[in-house]
């Protein structure tokens, strides 16, 4: 009989069960299940298992059930990033100039990504150019208690390059939304000048959200930029692999 198992022999079969179904079925059964699920010992064990064990999860040593759940969900929610789905997904927010352009890699005057991954980038023009993704948690599997009691990381990252021929200017703004698209958070870029005569080189901004308080439901990620010499075409800042990811 199951409950006459000792806790250290059940904890090895639960571990075998899929997580969604340890907490939505097994913890139902009985209280000693319910207690097992609710454990750390159980999530330690899976998380082991599953090669999710590391420095960053001593430190969540209480809640190996969200650490499991947000290590296993680690996904970038920004949508078409590098412009492989041409403006899929994105809002144009500004169009200035001629507006966006998709380019190749590493396109005129400028240099390879350092992924090989990465074969595209999305370019602006001579006046601002601006787009914008807003992102749905619950719609992503993040549901209102996690958010709300873990407030889990949300890092943000992105990347940007002059043409070593033309100047331009760059800007990322990302803020964090209630359900009624209130501003929670906000984390605003300063406006990065790139001078004419620069290497083309490609450089990371990356920005980490924590203790925001309870109540985020959206990420609305916005970026873009121009030229600095009014040049007609596109002169101006390229950006590409963006991302949104929430961690443990």
């Amino acid at each position: 009989r199951m409950e006459s198992l000792p806790d250290t022999v059940l904890i090895q079969i639960l571990a075998s069960v899929p997580a969604v179904e340890l907490v939505l079925v097994c913890r139902l059964v009985c209280c000693q299940w319910r207690n097992l699920v609710d454990g750390a010992a159980l999530w330690v064990l899976k998380c082991q298992q599953e090669g999710l064990t590391g420095a960053e999860a001593e430190e969540d040593a209480e809640n190996w059930q969200n650490f499991y759940f947000l290590s296993k969900k680690r996904k970038n929610l920004i949508k078409n990033p590098c412009g492989e789905e041409g403006l899929e997904h994105w809002r144009e927010v500004e169009n200035g100039g001629d507006g966006w352009k998709i380019e190749e890699l590493p396109g005129d005057f400028g240099k390879e990504f350092p992924s090989e991954e990465v074969h595209k980038y999305f370019v602006t023009s001579y006046e601002w150019c601006r787009k914008a993704q807003v992102i749905d948690l619950r719609a992503e599997g993040y549901w209102e208690e996690l958010m709300d009691t873990t407030q889990p990381k949300i890092v943000v990252r992105d990347w940007y390059a002059g043409r070593s021929d033309a100047g331009c200017l760059y800007e990322l703004c990302v803020k964090l939304l209630s359900e009624s698209e209130d501003v929670l958070a906000e984390h605003k870029s300063e406006t990065v000048t790139i001078p004419e005569g620069n290497d083309g080189s490609w450089t990371e901004i990356s920005h980490t959200f924590s203790n925001y308080g309870p109540g985020v439901r959206f990420v609305h990620f916005e970026h873009g930029g121009q030229d600095t010499l009014f040049w007609k075409g596109w002169y101006g800042v390229r950006v590409t692999s963006s991302s949104v990811t929430v961690e443990p």
